[in-house]
């Protein structure tokens, strides 16, 4: 079995990362991003990247860095409004975005790493989302077909993860994560704990290690909030 568990996020990379590639960014939020990962993409200072991901990050954290030194040339998300620096790029022209509703996402995401290159959905249809797209009529109603996307790179984090690569995911972290995981030509996950084979119980297993190549431990993690709400008690 080639070794899968790498010392840290750049030695993880070495090798995967090109210019114009397509990179996914798995998380919901600012939950279960894979930080580390980020953090020395940036470093490598590949440009032109096609990002795939919920969101683009918050200003200064996430996908946000790579928006700072304008790595990204475009994105493909369902949410961006936590990101000043995306709308200022996005309205100057300076970066293109193919914006999806969050299940189209998911399933393009899903099909890409199941090997369905397309499916039809309703969703969208009759709304800017469907302009110049293959629209068709199934049973009386009409369904606009969307591409499967499969990426370059996907970078994940998890909870758990064994050296051999199977991965457990908690709560919001496993809106996104598993799924990527699955349509990446290469996928290189973080997590916070890192364990031997046969310690995870193979019924917890939410991503096989089958999915992933790389994987580091990257603890300690900072654990942001996006949004801090306070209430009078």
């Amino acid at each position: 079995m080639a070794k899968k568990v790498y010392a840290d996020a750049k030695s993880a990379l070495d090798g995967l990362v090109f210019d114009g590639m397509m990179v996914m960014a798995g998380g919901f939020g600012l939950c279960g991003i894979p930080e580390k990962l980020i953090d020395a993409l940036r470093n490598t200072g590949a440009k032109n990247l096609t990002c795939v991901s919920n969101n683009a990050g918050v200003d200064g954290f996430g996908l946000g860095l790579l928006l700072e030194t304008r790595q990204i040339k475009k994105m493909i998300s369902s949410y961006v409004g936590e990101n000043k620096i995306f709308a200022q790029q996005y309205l100057a022209g300076e970066l293109e975005l193919e914006f999806n509703p969050q299940g189209t996402l998911a399933e393009r995401i899903r099909a890409g790493g199941a090997g369905i290159p397309a499916f039809f959905t309703k969703t969208g249809v009759g709304t800017l989302v469907a302009e110049g797209k293959d629209i068709r009529e199934f049973d009386g109603e009409k369904y606009v077909m969307e591409r499967g996307l499969v990426s370059d790179l996907s970078l994940v984090k998890a909870w758990k993860g064994d050296t051999a690569g199977n991965l457990v995911f908690r709560k919001a972290a496993r809106n996104f994560n598993p799924m990527m995981a699955t349509a990446g030509k290469k996928t290189v996950a973080e997590v916070e704990i890192l364990v031997q084979p046969g310690e995870i119980d193979p019924d917890h297993v939410h991503t096989p290690g089958v999915y992933v190549d790389r994987i580091i431990l990257g603890a300690p993690y900072e654990k942001r909030i996006e949004k801090r709400t306070t209430r009078k008690v």
